[in-house]
């Protein structure tokens, strides 16, 4: 898509053919595609059917929102999650954040959340198309400038990044972290530079969105970090100009303090299993989970916990341990075949086990479900038939 096009999509012109695309059973079909061409050009029928399909995939993070925002493919699998961001702005706001510049808005995801909590919003992003379709998502309630913030194409881009982080101006910058050969997990490969994002943040309110993987040796020593999941997902690792070091748990709001590391204790095979949530066990805090449980783990560096007493958390999946056997495969088959198992999930850490592969060696077969967590003990290597606790 260019830019006239991106232009004719958001316009009152392109209605019509977004109301058609929308009412196809199957944008994808070659149906859905002639009969946008008899109205329209190969071109804006191919646009608005992407269009279509893009709204569609994105009411997972957006909701009913999704209908009535633009999109592009990379712009969609970078957005924020709808509950992620309005975290986000409600931490801009509870700071006395009252203008904020995003840096490198993609399609305005954050950008829409930071107007909805009251922020005075001016975006900057550097793709002219993805320009064009933000500044249509976020209509009136804020500015879209198509710059390079980085100033690498010329002197006026940097120019105007100085002009709108003025004193008491925050600022958030999610970098693009996609290449020509699609998306990357190398902070080397971040649009704008590492150095220069974390530079924002100097003298002023704000926050970096980066990978959940983001390595600990590239979080600068001053930052407070919080490692983010979303239904037990873990989605980010955000650096903020100042705060402490936590995992949060969205949409719940639970924080857990990952400030300083607490050694874990080692133990035997408990009663209960606990399984800390993503960004629990990546900002570091199992040893601070094991502690409120009076839990430990079976080994060094595994992130299962057990205890003989039940203690309810949030920050964990917690199961009761109904058997433990030897992770024998030969004796888990019978094992299975024993007790009619036709439905197998299978957890493991610590073991090199493809759970996938193994389930289909297992060969499950019944009217029965099960969990079975694999994990090292001092003891050697358990399989532990679990049942998930609820509430």
């Amino acid at each position: 898509m260019d830019v006239e096009l991106a232009r004719w999509l958001v316009s009152a012109a392109a209605e019509p053919a977004l109301t058609q695309a929308e009412a196809e059973a199957d944008p994808d079909s070659v149906g859905a595609a002639q009969r946008l061409r008899r109205g329209f050009s190969a071109d804006q029928a191919a646009v608005v059917l992407t269009q279509a399909k893009l709204r569609r995939k994105a009411v997972t993070k957006f909701g009913p929102r999704a209908a009535d925002l633009f999109f592009t493919p990379a712009g969609l699998e970078q957005a924020t999650r709808a509950e992620v961001s309005d975290w986000r702005a409600k931490r801009f706001t509870a700071a006395g954040a009252s203008k904020v510049v995003d840096v490198g808005c993609g399609i305005g995801a954050d950008s829409l959340a930071f107007a909805d909590a009251g922020l005075e919003v001016k975006a900057i992003e550097t793709d002219p198309v993805t320009a064009v379709l933000a500044a249509a998502n976020l209509g009136e309630r804020g500015r879209v400038i198509c710059a390079d913030a980085t100033g690498r194409e010329g002197e006026s881009a940097s120019a105007v990044l100085a002009a709108e982080l003025t004193d008491g101006v925050a600022v958030f910058c999610d970098p693009a972290r996609r290449t020509a050969t699609g998306r990357s997990w190398k902070v080397s490969d971040f649009a704008p530079p590492w150095d220069f994002a974390t530079e924002l943040l100097t003298g002023r309110f704000g926050c970096i969105k980066a990978a959940p993987g983001l390595p600990s040796g590239f979080i600068p020593d001053h930052c407070g970090v919080t490692w983010v999941s979303h239904h037990g997902d873990l989605v980010e690792t955000s650096l903020w100009s100042s705060g402490p070091r936590q995992a949060v748990l969205l949409p719940t709001g639970h924080v857990l303090d990952a400030s300083v590391r607490v050694p874990v204790a080692l133990g035997t095979v408990g009663r209960y299993l606990y399984e800390p949530d993503p960004a629990v066990i990546r900002s570091g805090a199992v040893g601070a989970l094991a502690t409120a449980l009076g839990a430990h783990a079976p080994d060094t560096g595994i992130a299962y916990l057990f205890a003989d007493k039940f203690t309810k958390t949030e920050f964990a999946a917690s199961f009761e341990v109904l058997e433990s056997m030897p992770f024998d495969e030969r004796a888990l088959r019978a094992w299975v075949r024993a007790n009619g198992i036709g439905v197998l999930e299978i957890k493991c850490r610590g073991i090199e086990v493809d759970p996938a592969v193994l389930r289909r060696r297992l060969k499950p077969k019944g009217n029965a479900a099960a969990t079975l967590v694999l994990t090292p003990c001092p003891s050697g290597a358990r399989a532990l038939a679990v049942h998930r606790l609820r509430g």
